[in-house]
């Protein structure tokens, strides 16, 4: 891991992601063309969007207008439970690519795992499969996947994911998941890095960002709560995709390269995971309750 660049993780079949990305979830999508340029432009190289956010268009449309090329970031979207299914992943694929400008996906994930129709999952992820064997996809990988759900998905399927994208923060660190996928040889993808779910839901509210242990490290550091966090899922071997429409945020987040967390700091850290999750329950994610139509291209 060099200091003055963003690490790459290697996948499982080769492919290499910055291990630093910029999220988009929750970003509206009139505000989605702006920040992700900007993000761009201030030197992110991997974008993390979904079908379900509603704004593959307007990231599609930032890499254009932002003089990089296509070929040097990284895309990765998800697709949704309401497209799961063999044949209507296939097209969910076309959806996707199409609302991005691309032929390609670097990375192609299942969002949810829909534990009350888990053969719906099973037959999306084998479209996947297919989808990779075509080289259509780069990478193929689930999100939100419980470890029990990992092994039910290895027993049916051939490809092992790449990836799974699962909250990860220092007050929810799900080490079941993370010694799950490290067994598997899956990355670990961390969303809501910097905690900001456990500010934003309903709750008890409780802020990482105003955390005296991560504070007091950050300042050790001349660091921001963010940066300290970020620095500690790099350091950890994760990817991490923050998100924020604010300009100076968006800068902070990506400035985690200069320094280094110790192994006490980076232990300290870990210690305070409450085991709370912020997000949904991943059981609570079915079609009649999150069901929506995916729009065409």
């Amino acid at each position: 891991m060099t200091m003055t660049s963003v690490p790459t993780l290697t996948l499982n079949n080769g492919v290499e992601l910055p291990a630093l990305g910029y999220g988009v979830f929750q970003t509206p999508p009139d505000e989605t063309v702006a920040a992700t340029a900007e993000a761009l432009r201030v030197g992110y190289r991997h974008i993390d969007t979904a079908a379900a956010y509603g704004n593959e268009r307007e990231v599609g449309e930032a890499i254009r207008r932002s003089g990089v090329d296509r070929s040097d970031v990284f895309l990765e979207t998800k697709i949704w439970i309401s497209d799961y299914g063999y044949d209507a992943t296939l097209h969910a694929f076309d959806k996707s690519a199409g609302k991005l400008g691309t032929r390609t996906i670097d990375l192609l994930i299942l969002h949810q795992a829909l534990p009350s129709r888990f053969d719906l999952a099973i037959d999306a992820y084998k479209a996947l499969e297919q989808l990779l064997a075509d080289g259509k996809v780069r990478a193929i990988g689930v999100s939100n996947f419980m470890p029990d759900h990992l092994e039910r998905l290895l027993a049916e399927t051939t490809v092992v994911p790449a990836v799974n994208q699962v909250e990860v923060h220092p007050y929810f660190r799900q080490p079941d998941v993370l010694a799950a996928d490290a067994e598997h040889g899956i990355l670990t993808q961390a969303w809501s890095p910097i905690g900001g779910i456990t500010f934003y839901r309903d709750g008890e509210h409780t802020s990482t960002l105003q955390d005296p242990t991560i504070l007091g490290i950050g300042s050790t550091h001349g660091k921001s709560a963010a940066q300290v966090m970020l620095r500690w899922h790099l350091q950890r071997g994760r990817s991490a995709i923050p998100k924020s429409v604010t300009p100076h945020r968006i800068a902070e987040n990506f400035d985690v390269l200069d320094f280094e967390l110790t192994t006490d700091e980076l232990a300290a850290i870990d210690a305070l995971d409450t085991g709370v999750r912020g997000g949904p329950e991943p059981d609570a994610i079915t079609l009649e309750t999150f069901g929506r139509d995916i729009p065409e291209a």
